[in-house]
């Protein structure tokens, strides 16, 4: 369970930093992300991993691969 919750952190923190704290919460919360057909919250609660999650939002935002 440990491993869960750094991958977690981990994937908020990248939010974080791409987006700015307010807007990340904002973006998790309202923006259906296509890949998935959910929010990033919506993702993360049916249990999908955070990893695929913060895959699917560097494709639809063009996050360079230095920063994913």
């Amino acid at each position: 369970m440990h491993t869960g919750r750094v991958r977690l952190t981990e994937f908020w923190a990248r939010m974080n930093t791409q987006f700015g704290s307010s807007y990340a919460e904002s973006f998790a919360r309202d923006h259906v992300l296509t890949g998935l057909g959910a929010t990033v919250e919506s993702a993360l609660a049916r249990g999908d991993d955070a990893r695929v999650v913060w895959r699917a939002v560097c494709e639809e935002f063009d996050v360079p691969a230095r920063e994913r």
